[in-house]
């Protein structure tokens, strides 16, 4: 304490200095009116810019906060279109309520994705407490992203869409041609187009979607986009060809998790008919 006071004694002339130097100015400032409005101008444009800088701050601590809640009011709006990305049909039939299939749409966080394997996965903040269940299909705002294989409370694991093992029901958007994607390995951007027979007219930049066939997703959601097509090496009755994904895989961050709320029944009749669920 006392090489405080003595550091301070030392700079008693310059202290000094900077007091009457603030007293002057406030003088000024006080008893002319140019002055005073020139001072208050400028200390109002600091504190504003202080003001502004400080909120911008706050705000950007808050984005993880704000993006769940605009993510779970994502998930809520597609849950209430129940259509998610299905083009209107020029007829309409009615059908009864217990042919139509409702859907539940849940948002998530993405904590862990891999690129690099055969059997690509991703982590999901959100498990069975949230209501997510093995089976349930996982897409974002870019397309299909893959399905929930394991769940604990709080985390489920996701099998992506960059997995050997899985297949996804689709088809060619243009011509309602069904058929299946599959990614080989290799490059994330791309994965072929299985099943389609050599008579289909499909062209480069037709667009790939979910056919809505296998009960997991909605028809509609974008898979893809035909990249090249040829007539295949392997079997002479159908087309090999390429696809470039939707989703960028390296750079997801939230998605959505939709539940088929009729998918238990349907798996009871596909087991008492003895007919295996190939998707």
């Amino acid at each position: 304490m006392l090489r405080i006071l003595q550091f301070l004694y030392s700079l008693r002339a310059f202290i000094l200095f900077i007091v009457l130097e603030v007293v002057a100015v406030w003088l000024i400032v006080s008893n002319n009116s140019p002055q005073g409005a020139a001072f208050f101008n400028s200390s109002s444009q600091l504190i504003g810019s202080v003001l502004e800088t400080q909120t911008s701050v706050s705000k950007f601590f808050s984005l993880d906060e704000a993006n769940a809640k605009l993510l779970e009011e994502n998930a809520q709006l597609l849950e209430k279109l129940n259509v998610t990305f299905i083009q209107p049909d020029s007829t309409y039939i009615p059908l009864d309520s217990a042919f139509e299939a409702t859907f539940e749409v849940r948002g998530a966080r993405v904590i862990s994705n891999s690129l690099r394997f055969a059997q690509n996965h991703l982590t999901l903040n959100k498990g069975e407490k949230d209501g997510i269940q093995p089976g349930m299909g996982v897409f974002n705002e870019q397309g299909i992203v893959g399905r929930v294989k394991d769940v604990s409370s709080n985390y489920s694991v996701v099998i992506s869409l960059l997995n050997t093992e899985l297949l996804i029901s689709s088809k060619i958007k243009s011509t309602n041609d069904f058929c299946s994607v599959k990614w080989t390995g290799g490059d994330s951007k791309s994965a072929k187009l299985l099943y389609v027979p050599r008579h289909v007219t499909a062209q480069v930049g037709d667009s790939i979607i979910t056919s809505g066939f296998n009960a997991v997703f909605p028809e509609g959601i974008p898979i893809g986009v035909i990249a090249a097509v040829a007539p295949s090496e392997d079997s002479p009755n159908y087309l090999d060809i390429d696809i470039n994904l939707s989703t960028d895989f390296s750079s997801i961050s939230y998605v959505y998790v939709v539940q088929n709320t009729q998918i238990e029944e349907l798996d009871s009749l596909y087991q008492k008919a003895e007919i295996p669920d190939e998707f």
